[in-house]
This record gives structure tokens, C-alpha cells and sequence, in this order.
């Protein structure tokens, strides 16, 4: 059942009978592999649709959130988008979530509806009306290959990753880089989700003998094997590729000083623009809200980008917001943010867990 945030969470039908609202689906997920993710993400959304109707709304009409909870599998979830979207009951959809997940809600809304999607993704996949924030494989990873193959001497390396299109596409990139560096590929190997013992993949990663290891789990898998890993004694470097602020403590931290993760956005970078939203995320908020984090932060983004698009369209009919996309701006906690070709071109951080935190060290 879908609900809307305004902003506590009221029942769909409570929503329907209100006029004038822009009712926007929010797609992340509040179950499953990646349930983590959700309350950072609902409360970033919030946070920027409040901010959106202070400034007057979207073509004059306040922004409401419909929750659709992402976490689900992906014929569910692209059911009951495609089902709002053709009733009219949601007017745009923004989201963070996995790419299977994606796929296949973008093929459900068919072009109907504007779709702002936040987080890293493997590239391609451009259709009507969908726009990517996000970091795609070269941008994402490979600062990261690159310096731990040179500061840390990262010669021989594992891929290990959940089993659907973004870690395979994320490898197939990462295997192209490594190999142009000269670098050695010890082992590859996929995992479907929901794995609660990584202690036989964990005797096949020590035969191997890899220095370093890149990971493309994603959410509790991630958590599941970097507890297990540091529990075995194991020491090489982890590079991830969705590894933020709850994931970390999740995984009680780390103090091996090699565990980094490659996100657009972590809550420890020191600029202007990073600390206003911390700040403000936390006046409404609270102190003990979910911590920020690069998905959550990525679903004040989407939201910000999809009042902007249709701002400067004057509608929110696709063919129109197709037309003047690219050269939208928005200004976020990673600085200013403009559509290219329906993207953003952003190279994005390297954080090393530091206990709790993460430092940023490229």
C-alpha cells in the first residue's frame, strides 16, 4: 500500500482527496537487503520537499510523498508505480534503489511521468523522462582502483558483488581498468542476496592471496560479510562501491585502516555546502535521526532536481522536461549539480573508515 509523507505518513486515500498537491512516488526501500537505506532517504526527501514548498512549490503546487517501498522485488515494485502513475495518482518519481529494481519501474512508467533516480548505477539505461544523479562505474570506482593500486600497492585483486546488473556491470568496468594497469584478477565471484555465511567464500578469497578486494554487495550483505571478514582475522584492502554511514555502523566500524568506501556524498566532508545540510537535516530532525548518508542525501537531491526540471519547463509532461534537461542546475551537499545528457558527470570521494567515520582521503 502506498502512502504519502507530509511529513509524517498518512494513508494514500487520506492523500487523494486533497487538491492541488504534486504528489511525487518516493521509491527506496524500508525492506529487505537494503531496508537500511530507507529512513535516512524518507527523511532527506522530506527534508528537501519542505524546503521545495517554502520556495512555493512546483509550478505553484505543493510537493507531496507517496512512499513506495523500493526493497521489494522488482515486478512488485514496478507494478504498483506503473498502477499509480496510470491512475494519476503520482505526477513524478524520484528514488533510491537497486538497479534491477530500476529497470524494470522504467519500463512500467513508459515515459508517463518525469523519474529522477539518485544513487551510483552501472551507466546507460536512458529512456524518457529518467534522469541519473549519480556516479557512474569509471567515476565511482576507478579513483579508487587507482590509488590503492598506487599508495598501497594493490597488485593482485578479488571481485566479489550480490548477483544482478549493477555489480556484474560494475565489474565488467572495474576488469577493463585492472587489466589496462597491469593488474592481476585472482578471482571473481557472485553471491545472491540475503547470504548469511561468507565463511566458505571467505577460505576461497584466502587462497587466492589478493591484496585488495572490491566489493559490490550492497546493504545487509555488505554488513554481513565485512563482520565475518574482520572476524576471521583477514587484513587486505576493501574497496565499496555502496558502502556509507549506516552500513559502516552496521558493521561496528573499523579500525584496520582498510575499508574504504566510493560514494558522491559523505557526511564528514568539510565544505560550506555539506555542513549547511547537515545542519539543517538535523534541525529538523533531530540529533538521534538516522545519520546522513550518501543514498539519503542522494533522495534530497532527486527531489531538488525534479522541482528544477519542472520549473524551468513550465510542466511536467515528459517531452518537455526531455527538451530542456540538459543544463539544469541545483546546488546540494556535493556543490552544484548539472545534467548533462540526462547525468551527472561527478567523480566521487574516497572515504577510509576511520572507527566510525569515514576519511576522506582523494
Amino acid at each position: 500500500m502506498a502512502e504519502a509523507i507530509t511529513p509524517v505518513i498518512e494513508p494514500l486515500e487520506a492523500e487523494l482527496i486533497r487538491s492541488g498537491a504534486l504528489r511525487v512516488g518516493l521509491v527506496v526501500p524500508v525492506s529487505g537487503v537494503l531496508g537500511l537505506v530507507g529512513p535516512c532517504a524518507i527523511n532527506c526527501a522530506i527534508l528537501a520537499a519542505d524546503e521545495v514548498n517554502l520556495a512555493g512549490g512546483v509550478l505553484g503546487r505543493p510537493v507531496e510523498l507517496v512512499l513506495i517501498d523500493g526493497g521489494r522485488p522488482a515486478a512488485q515494485v514496478a507494478a504498483e508505480v506503473g498502477d499509480l502513475a496510470g491512475s494519476g495518482a503520482i505526477d513524478a518519481v524520484v528514488g533510491t534503489h537497486g538497479s534491477d529494481v530500476r529497470i524494470a519501474v522504467v519500463r512500467a512508467l513508459a515515459g508517463r511521468v518525469p523519474f529522477v533516480y539518485a544513487p551510483p548505477y552501472e551507466g546507460g539505461g536512458h529512456s524518457p523522462g529518467v534522469y541519473f544523479l549519480g556516479e557512474t562505474p569509471g567515476r565511482q570506482l576507478r579513483p579508487g582502483l587507482d590509488w590503492l593500486i598506487d599508495r598501497r600497492r594493490a597488485r593482485r585483486w578479488f571481485l566479489l558483488g550480490n548477483d544482478y546488473v549493477w555489480p556484474h556491470l560494475v565489474h565488467d568496468a572495474a576488469r577493463r581498468h585492472l587489466t589496462a594497469r597491469n593488474v592481476t584478477i585472482v578471482g571473481e565471484r557472485f553471491v545472491p542476496y540475503g547470504v548469511r555465511d561468507f565463511a566458505p567464500l571467505l577460505e576461497r578469497l584466502a587462497a587466492s592471496r589478493p591484496d585488495a578486494v572490491l566489493l559490490s554487495l550492497i546493504g545487509s550483505d555488505l554488513v554481513t560479510f565485512n563482520r565475518a571478514f574482520t572476524a576471521a582475522g583477514l587484513s587486505w584492502a576493501r574497496l565499496c562501491g555502496a558502502l556509507e554511514e549506516h552500513g559502516l555502523l552496521g558493521i561496528g566500524g573499523d579500525a584496520t585502516g582498510e575499508l574504504y568506501g566510493a560514494m558522491g556524498y559523505f557526511a564528514s566532508l568539510v565544505t560550506d555546502d555539506s555542513l549547511s545540510l547537515g545542519e539543517r537535516y538535523i534541525r529538523r530532525f533531530g540529533a538521534g535521526a538516522p545519520l546522513l548518508n550518501g543514498h539519503g542525501q542522494g533522495c534530497y537531491e532527486a527531489v531538488l532536481m525534479l522541482a528544477a526540471l519542472g520549473s524551468r519547463a513550465g510542466t511536467l509532461a515528459v517531452p518537455a522536461v526531455d527538451a530542456i534537461a540538459d543544463g539544469t542546475s541545483i546546488v546540494t551537499a556535493r556543490g552544484r549539480l548539472t545534467l548533462q545528457d540526462r547525468g551527472v558527470r561527478r567523480r566521487a570521494h574516497i572515504g577510509r573508515a576511520d572507527g566510525l567515520d569515514f576519511d576522506i582521503v582523494h
